[in-house]
């Protein structure tokens, strides 16, 4: 049985909605156990994430970066980090923001450096990008064109019971069953 563990912020929701989207796509192959954690949990929960074969992380991305909650987790993380705690273990990513771009590549970077500075393994999205053609739609998966991890988009005026749209949630459950299919077949 592999564990994969996903530790999140979410302000509004919309990110929390991407992240239960990252857990179905995991819990979908199987042998994979899945535990969920907002950032102020996991800092409560150090061993179930020393346990897990994998960690994926996500954030909202407010003002260009991970939200002041996520960098607050990465910051409690250096007992860990110290101890070499996730060494070898898989990582990934996921963001959300109300803009387009939104600047969502500097938050993934920051998670990845995060994964990496802890000698973690970062697992990027094999989706090749949608919507960048004449055909292409907003309902085509990684429609955002992300390759480090999911990026979603959620309108600033809509809550989480109406954003991100769906491709956006399906590349997130897309991410977390890539990672459960890698963990399967990795071992540490």
């Amino acid at each position: 049985m592999k564990k994969i563990a996903i530790v999140y912020h979410s302000g509004y929701g919309h990110t929390a909605k991407q992240a239960e989207a990252v857990r179905q796509g995991a819990a979908s192959v199987a042998g994979t156990e899945v535990i969920l954690l907002n950032s102020d949990e996991a800092q409560q929960r150090w061993d179930e994430l020393d346990a897990a074969d994998a960690i994926i992380f996500g954030s909202p991305t407010y003002m260009g970066s991970a939200s002041a909650q996520f960098k607050a987790f990465m910051d409690a993380s250096s007992g860990v980090w110290f101890r070499r705690g996730w060494q070898d273990k898989l990582a990934a990513g996921f963001t959300n923001s109300s803009s387009q771009s939104g600047d969502k590549l500097n938050t993934l970077i920051q998670l990845a450096i995060f994964a990496a500075q802890h000698g973690m393994i970062w697992v990027g999205l094999d989706l090749l990008p949608g919507n960048n053609h004449s055909k292409g739609s907003v309902n085509d998966l990684n429609r955002l064109g992300g390759f480090l991890g999911a990026l979603a988009q959620s309108n600033n005026d809509q809550p989480a019971e109406v954003a991100p749209i769906e491709s956006d949630l399906l590349t997130a459950r897309r991410l977390g069953e890539r990672v459960a299919q890698v963990a399967a077949k990795y071992q540490r």
